[in-house]
């Protein structure tokens, strides 16, 4: 089934990220909304993986061809994430764990977890993400990240360090989000909740109105808002160990949990006023727009890399600097905004006349290798 809620997620998730990145990698500028991309397009990966499933299954597909189909597409992300890596980020960020490797492997995670009860990867994500401090400490993470930036040796133990905790999205606790949104796609797709003595519990009562996924957003955001009031009035190690303030480099609790919390709110509301409400529509032209962005985001992730990376790269390279001498000084942000913008205009019109309907590009490889 198709929501138009998850086009206009995506669409704000793609657009968030394009104008962060020309901003930050060009000018050397993060803006207010840097940080809250990347979150909410790893939780729609989930989101829209527990849809596509449901949708085969509908189709009778069976159970082993579900899984061949996940397995294919989720090594088919990994290998698009490393490729990203070695001819954008360029060879020596080959193992910088950036979010497509994450969301790849997040896939073959959740066909493990797609089947179990719905407590299971509850479990997992909320493990993933209290064990993630403990990990970094153990790893001893700020000996990776000693020039702002992520850095490992070519040994296995450091990669398989960097995977796990301390590269740029490692499994713990990046998995996460892509857990919530398949528990969020699961609940979407009629999963009930009855008490005990078989009268509708609130929990339930959520379900049918939709509103689970807000009061859930809700209950995260005030969660990470009463830890950050409250960590100066905690011990040191709790405060500096175990917490961390608000920081996405590492991805400290609070920074997790209303991220995550963003994302379910979000896609609550938007469910609730777009999918569920017939008497509000969306203008044609919006939900062309958006289902245009969604259907090619991830064409548009990579592509949107390369606009703006490559020239820089190939510049330094000519004027005989090293290759990333104008990283975060290319130019100013009232050059860099706008052409971020232009991008953006250009991807619209540009897969507009391809059609959204018609899986071009990474996507088009993608469902042409896996399904």
């Amino acid at each position: 089934m198709h929501y138009s809620s998850i086009d206009c997620l995506k669409t704000i998730a793609i657009v968030v990220m394009v104008l962060v990145h020309f901003a930050e990698n060009l000018s050397g500028i993060q803006l207010p909304i840097t940080g809250l991309g990347a979150p909410l397009f790893t939780f729609l990966s989930g989101l829209s993986y527990r849809l596509w499933v449901d949708g085969l299954e509908a189709d009778g597909i069976s159970e082993e061809e579900i899984s061949k189909r996940s397995i294919r597409r989720g090594f088919f992300v990994f290998a698009m994430g490393f490729a990203f890596n070695i001819f954008v980020w360029l060879p020596e960020d080959t193992y910088n764990w950036d979010v497509l490797t994450m969301i790849g492997f997040g896939l073959l995670v959740l066909n493990l977890l797609r089947r179990l009860p719905l407590a299971i990867p509850i479990l997992v994500a909320v493990v993933s993400i209290l064990v993630s401090p403990l990990l970094r400490e153990m790893a001893g993470y700020q000996a990776y990240w000693e020039s702002g930036y992520f850095e490992v040796d070519l040994t296995l133990p450091d990669i398989m360090i960097g995977f796990f905790a301390t590269g740029y999205f490692p499994l713990f606790p990046w998995i996460a989000y892509s857990i919530a949104g398949l528990v969020s796609g699961t609940i979407l797709s009629g999963q009930a909740v009855e008490s005990n003595d078989g009268c509708e519990s609130f929990l339930s009562r959520s379900i049918s109105i939709g509103l689970l996924p807000v009061f859930t957003g809700c209950a995260l955001i005030s969660t990470s808002c009463v830890l950050l009031a409250a960590r100066p009035l905690l011990p040191s190690v709790l405060a500096t160990r175990f917490l961390g303030g608000w920081h996405m480099f590492p991805p400290t609790i609070e920074y997790v949990l209303a991220t995550i919390g963003m994302a379910s709110l979000l896609f609550g509301l938007t469910h609730r006023w777009i999918d569920r409400n017939r008497s509000w529509v969306l203008p044609q032209g919006m939900l062309d727009l958006t289902k245009t962005f969604s259907r090619y985001s991830f064409t548009i992730y990579v592509s949107h890399h390369m606009v703006h990376l490559w020239p820089m790269w190939i510049y330094g390279y000519v004027t005989g600097r090293e290759t990333t001498y104008y990283w975060g000084k290319a130019m100013s942000l009232g050059w860099s905004m706008p052409l971020a913008v232009l991008f953006l205009v250009i991807c619209f019109f540009a897969m507009r006349r391809i059609g959204p309907d018609r899986r071009l590009g990474i996507e088009g490889w993608m469902r042409w290798l896996c399904d």
